[in-house]
């Protein structure tokens, strides 16, 4: 599958625009409560000289798990160190990053749902305690050897935290899931990523583009950089609403934020199988799709959007979804 603009996933371009990143918790637009649980905890930290709590970020991709991580790291003003659950595949590999951590370094681990069973025991006594026990040799001459870490933070983000095990879960001592955003909150961002890219925006257009970003500022900064190039080339380089409606009519994102996948999908459930319900499997070939592709990726907005049902029998299409394809609805007899 080719990367979509609409997609909440990370892209090769947002990992090399760290720029847009904030850097401290009033910079970041959105999540107040979670900000304000966090500026308490820093202080309190802080304040102690101690390290802050394991802390666990869960929420859908794209709403700032990753940012969150690096304020931390700058409010305590400590080390980062990052990786992901799934580059993490032997005890060795978890040893070398806990033993070379600093004291009260912030330790980032993205995708911790995707670690190894195994490896989740490394993390519980150095979460614990402090401590990591290494198994020296092999057969009968083994012996375990008990190191002492440096006082840490382990950040852990997960789009899929049921995935995590009871014992993980409750060794973090801060706990929250992310929420998607408003479209007031995501204007403010497009706002602020403007003022950082040197783009002349008018406050229609970031409403515009806002409004198209399917909840997720990591959409919205995508977005904002595609019709700041359509403003450049064919305008005069404002974006204003007119510009962002006519980038993304270009882009085929319509005023929802759905693309033409995410139409083609509602189109054939409406036309092919009247409305449903329509198996996943049946659906997928229907519109020349992985199953697991549609099911991951594409159902979990229209879900949002309430422009699809999810039923024991299959996928339904809501009365919504008929108006929004440009079909009547049908009538009940």
């Amino acid at each position: 599958m080719t990367a979509r603009i609409q997609t909440p996933e990370a892209l090769l371009e947002d990992e090399l625009d760290v720029s847009l990143r904030p850097r401290r918790l009033e910079e970041f637009v959105g999540q107040d409560r979670l900000k304000e649980q966090l500026i308490i905890a820093i202080e309190a930290a802080a304040g102690r000289g101690d390290a802050l709590d394991h802390v666990l970020l869960a929420g859908p991709p794209g709403l700032g798990k990753t940012s969150l991580a690096h304020i931390v790291a700058c409010e305590l003003d400590v080390p980062f160190v990052q990786t992901a659950g799934p580059a993490l595949e032997r005890k060795g590999d978890v040893a070398a990053f806990l033993t070379a951590l600093e004291p009260r370094a912030l330790f980032f681990v993205d995708e911790i749902h995707r670690l190894n069973r195994a490896l989740e025991e490394t993390f519980y006594p150095a979460m614990e305690d402090g401590r990591l026990p290494i198994t020296v040799g092999q057969g009968a001459g083994a012996r375990v050897v008990t190191l002492d870490l440096p006082p840490f933070t382990l950040v852990g983000a997960t789009t899929r935290a049921g995935l995590l095990t009871t014992p993980l879960r409750d060794r973090f001592g801060i706990q929250a899931r992310l929420e998607h955003y408003t479209v007031e909150q995501l204007a403010a961002i497009v706002r602020r990523s403007a003022a950082i890219l040197g783009i002349e925006i008018e406050e229609a257009g970031a409403r515009a583009i806002a409004a198209r970003s399917r909840a997720t500022p990591r959409v919205a900064n995508r977005l904002l950089k595609r019709v700041r190039d359509y403003a450049e080339v064919r305008l005069d380089g404002v974006v204003t609403a007119q510009a962002a409606d006519a980038a993304l009519a270009l882009l085929e994102v319509d005023e929802l934020g759905l693309d033409r996948l995410d139409r083609e999908i509602l189109g054939a459930i409406c036309s092919k199988f009247g409305g449903g319900p329509v198996g996943l499997s049946t659906l997928a070939v229907a519109v020349g799709e992985e199953a697991d592709t549609i099911e991951d990726v594409y159902e979990p907005y229209l879900l949002q959007c309430g422009l699809l049902n999810r039923t024991p029998r299959g996928r339904v299409a809501t009365a919504a979804a008929w108006t929004h394809v440009g079909l009547p609805p049908p009538t009940l007899l």
